[in-house]
């Protein structure tokens, strides 16, 4: 029995390996949402999936594989609102329940908007974002804006 929990094991550290180092070699920037997996453990529907995926392992490859290659990688705030924001026009919705997989815009009338590629898209525009920017990620506003704002002096 032992045999087969490591064999199991050795293979899905095998799988991480492999997936984390071709990401990190097809991609010059790699952004990801900042997830407290600790908390999402305490969902006992969801605990052993994401277990069994090991988040927080595959997390810790891309960051030193990331410093290793010499490629950027952007950890995006968890609360920023990535499934709940258009990423066509940035209307940002009141709530969104998880088991509410796909909605339509009420601002610029876009249909059918998938939750995970809407919520991908945000945080790749907002990792491109503090690239080129440096700006940090947050809900409403960044820092850096309020002081490039405080910098300017007024034209008279």
């Amino acid at each position: 029995m032992a045999r087969i929990h490591a064999k199991i094991k050795d293979a899905r550290t095998d799988f991480l390996h492999k997936l984390t180092t071709r990401l990190v070699q097809e991609n010059s920037l790699i952004a990801i949402e900042d997830l407290t997996i600790r908390n999402m453990l305490k969902n006992h529907k969801l605990a052993r999936s994401i277990s069994d995926a090991s988040w927080g392992e595959f997390f810790r490859q891309l960051e030193y594989k990331c410093d290793w290659y010499g490629r950027k990688l952007v950890k995006i705030d968890r609360f920023f609102p990535s499934s709940k924001r258009c990423n066509h026009c940035g209307f940002v919705m009141d709530k969104l329940p998880l088991n509410l997989r796909s909605w339509d815009c009420p601002s610029c009338g876009t249909k059918g908007i998938d939750r995970d590629i809407n919520a991908g898209k945000n945080i790749l525009a907002a990792g491109l974002a503090v690239l080129v920017c440096g700006a940090t990620v947050r809900p409403d506003e960044s820092k850096s804006r309020k002081a490039g704002a405080m910098k300017q002096k007024p034209k008279s």
